[in-house]
Formats: C-alpha cells, structure tokens, sequence
C-alpha cells in the first residue's frame, strides 16, 4: 500500500476541521437538551415525565457518542501534526484512503476494525 501524499492529507485534515466544528456546535447546541428534566404540571400538552426522561437519556447519549468522536477527531488532528496519521494503532499498517476519507478519524484499518467489532 502507498503512503497518503501531501494533498490527501490535506483534504482530510480539512474534512477533520469541519467535522470537529460541526461536533463542537452539535454539543453546545444539546447541553441543554441533557440538562435536568423538569415538568411543568400547569402547562397543556407538555409531554410526561417518563417522555421527558426518555428524551434527556437519548440526548446524553448522542452528546457522549458525539464527544466520542471529537476526541478521535483531534486524535487524528494531531496524528497529522505529529506526521504519524494514517497508520492503523493496532497492527501498524496504512489505513486505506478510502476508509479515511469515509471516517477520517478511524484508527484501525478496516481489518483491525473487524477484529474488534466481532470481539464485543
């Protein structure tokens, strides 16, 4: 397998400051969604507690997903300023091109990445 050239690794440091952009708006956008559940009993129409709840638990999870994803962003950020980006951390191979440019913040080949899922 070939090594990324300069442009490739530009386009995806692009893709990854955009992508780390969107998911900083993302989570300040649903800070608020996952707050505190509090209900309004003198309100019509307000949905019901156990709503309220079930709608805050999924908001706390899309936020940690979502943060998830920002820490591998900048991960893969730094990789590409430590000039190490595109290696696979598990068996130390060149991720291919067109996993990066699908998920620019993977860090396991394709292969490893099947490891894994099918291990959990």
């Amino acid at each position: 397998m070939e090594v990324l050239d300069k442009q490739q690794i530009q386009s995806l440091q692009e893709k990854l400051l955009r992508l780390q952009t969107e998911l900083k708006e993302h989570l300040d956008i649903s800070k608020q969604a996952a707050g505190v559940v509090t209900l309004d009993q003198t309100a019509v129409g307000r949905v019901s507690r156990m709503d309220a709840m079930q709608q805050q638990s999924m908001a706390k999870s899309t936020r940690e997903k979502a943060s998830n994803k920002l820490k591998k962003v900048r991960a893969a950020l730094q990789a590409i300023a430590d000039k190490d980006y595109g290696y696979c951390r598990k068996c130390d191979e060149l991720i291919a091109f067109k996993r990066l440019q699908a998920q620019p913040e993977a860090q396991l080949c394709i292969h490893c990445q099947d490891t894994v899922d099918r291990q959990q």
